[in-house]
């Protein structure tokens, strides 16, 4: 286990107190309608009230504006530029050829920025969509089979998969138990129904009918959970709340461990907030997965912090309470007990770049999209490649967690067309460095209204400026796995990288070394508050050393623990701020 305090003496089930104003809004709320229905009539602003600003997260979207100009309307005397982001909700990333061609029409139509975004949720997001297409934009997406139900509040997130699940038959059927997981955690509510596809109002008062997992009051805190596939961590188990690693026999799924407690997210200066690795529950027979997804998402929907919602994620509760305390609860809701874990490794997590022969004779394409932007800029028309492999293609694409692409399910005779298509717009390149493919980044300015320096618009050249540095220190051959969040709330999962850069201020970032590989161990604090010409100055002397004093084959993350440029983080709450 991640956490060695699995007891807590006299651990505090509930937390006490005047509850969060959130808590007020979702009671108020009549499961999830608030006044969205009305407010969308509403001309005079292009924003959201209150209470729906933070409701239609709950439907998958939120209300931002565009930074780059909103000091300029300021003086103008003008409300922000206000419209909504939109993550879709896509269990295991999959989306077909014809709803492609109805996001990308969308995107070109109706979207301020034109653009698909692949995101780290391993789903696609749009960017600016003003009031009046809101509900246009939830009809197009019903018309083709998607929607955004639940991807963003306090609700179960997009449930992610490791990619490319008919790489193999165990590939395929962890994608369904994905589907599965989605579909039983949904919230229940036909609000969405009513509010955007003008469905019509079924009455019921029986609070346990209308949500039976979710309750009433639905979680204390935005939830996130997976299905991954040893060796590949690809989703990053340790930044979501469960997950389910797939355990094999023979090449057939017989159940999973589970695992509980992940999380990145934290708020500067506030040293109650931390990242944190999940804990091992133990191993269950796949017949027992939802039940067992339940149970947990029932017991921090009781357990959770509804005080203080800096402090409401699960891993908080695990660690208030105790791993112990919250396995136990666990069991005896779903009636079931966990065996003991089964052996399983994380070698690697990122993507197998370039053409995979799948087990139907089928191959699968995985393109590199640099920060999950699909859009014709820079002199690379790689929206209008994926459109034109869309109009071709007779399989599925698959969105990684990483933010890459795959173009699955490809017959022979289609193969040649489709790479010529993809190098003739850009979306296979032969010249991108490992170093790049390990980069990642959240989209922060000019759209994240939480940002506090940029993350997307830095990378590339960041990315340039440290290629450049490994290949002084005789290190070009190596890489770096190396992430930039606009802020602490980690979209980027910084707090898994061998480097993590967290937004503090306007080109200043709180520097963190010694994640691993694997991704099984949260970085720590090396310097705050370092300006860009100070990170490329810190990478360029860690580098040196890394290159120099170096085990053979030793990795960066590893070899800044073992050189003591870091301590290890071994339990967070303990070791993570400690100087």
């Amino acid at each position: 286990m991640s956490n060695d305090f699995t007891k807590v003496e006299n651990p505090v089930l509930i937390v006490e107190g005047k509850q969060a104003d959130n808590e007020r809004l979702k009671a108020e709320s009549d499961y999830l309608r608030g006044t969205i229905k009305e407010d969308l009539q509403d001309r005079m602003t292009g924003g959201f009230t209150s209470d729906n600003f933070q409701l239609i997260r709950t439907h998958g979207m939120y209300q931002q504006d565009d930074r780059d100009i909103r000091a300029e309307r300021q003086k103008q005397k003008l409300e922000p530029l206000h419209n909504v982001m939109l993550r879709a909700r896509l269990p295991g990333g999959i989306i077909n050829p014809t709803q492609w061609l109805a996001i990308d029409k969308f995107a070109d139509d109706y979207t301020s920025y034109g653009s698909i975004r692949l995101t780290t949720r391993q789903t696609f997001q749009f960017h600016g969509v003003l009031k009046p297409n809101i509900k246009l934009m939830h009809q197009t997406l019903h018309s083709v089979g998607l929607d955004s139900i639940a991807t963003a509040g306090d609700v179960n997130r997009n449930v992610l998969c490791t990619s490319n699940p008919v790489e193999s038959a165990l590939h395929q059927e962890a994608y369904e138990w994905a589907t599965k997981i989605s579909e039983h955690l949904l919230p229940k509510t036909r609000a969405y129904a009513e509010i955007w596809l003008d469905e019509e109002k079924v009455e019921t008062t029986e609070d346990d009918v209308i949500e039976p997992v979710l309750g009433s009051n639905y979680l204390p805190r935005k939830f996130k959970t997976t299905v991954v596939i040893p060796p590949n961590n690809d989703i990053d188990v340790h930044a979501n709340d469960l997950n389910f690693v797939a355990i094999s026999e023979g090449g057939e799924l017989i159940g999973f461990n589970v695992l509980v407690g992940g999380g990145l997210a934290m708020t500067h200066g506030d040293k109650a907030t931390y990242p944190r690795c999940a804990d091992d529950f133990g191993f269950i027979a796949k017949e027992h997965t939802l039940a067992i997804a339940a149970a947990v998402v029932t017991t921090q929907r009781d357990w959770g912090n509804r005080v203080n919602r800096k402090n409401a994620k699960t891993k908080y509760t695990l660690d208030r309470v105790g791993v112990d305390t919250f396995k136990a609860e666990v069991e005896r809701r779903a009636g079931i007990e966990f065996s003991e874990s089964r052996s399983y490794e994380f070698t690697h997590r990122g993507d197998n770049f370039g053409w995979v022969e799948g087990i139907d004779g089928k191959n699968h394409l995985t393109l590199f999209i640099e920060n999950g932007r699909i859009l014709n800029f820079n002199g690379k028309s790689l929206k209008t490649g994926m459109l034109e492999i869309a109009k071709i293609h007779k399989g599925d694409f698959r969105l990684t967690a990483n933010q890459n692409l795959i173009v699955a399910g490809v017959s022979a005779e289609d193969k040649t067309i489709i790479e010529q298509l993809a190098r003739e717009h850009g979306l296979i390149s032969d010249g991108v460095s490992n170093q790049r493919k390990s980069s990642m980044a959240c989209v922060a300015f000019p759209t994240c209204p939480l940002a506090m320096a940029e993350a997307e618009r830095y990378l590339p050249s960041l990315v340039d400026d440290v290629e450049a540095i490994l290949e002084k220190n005789g290190l070009k051959d190596d890489s770096i796995i190396l992430r930039v969040t606009g802020c602490p709330n980690g979209c980027g999962r910084a707090m898994l990288a061998e480097i993590g850069l967290v937004g503090k201020g306007p080109g200043k970032y709180n520097m963190y070394l010694g994640s691993d590989l694997a991704g099984s161990r949260v970085p720590k604090l090396y310097k705050e508050n370092v300006d860009e010409a100070g990170v490329l100055s810190e990478i360029d002397a860690l580098s040196a050393r890394w290159s120099a004093e170096r085990n053979d084959g030793e990795a960066f993350g590893d070899f800044v623990i073992r050189a003591g440029i870091v301590e290890q983080v071994i339990v967070s709450f303990r070791d993570f701020h400690h100087a």
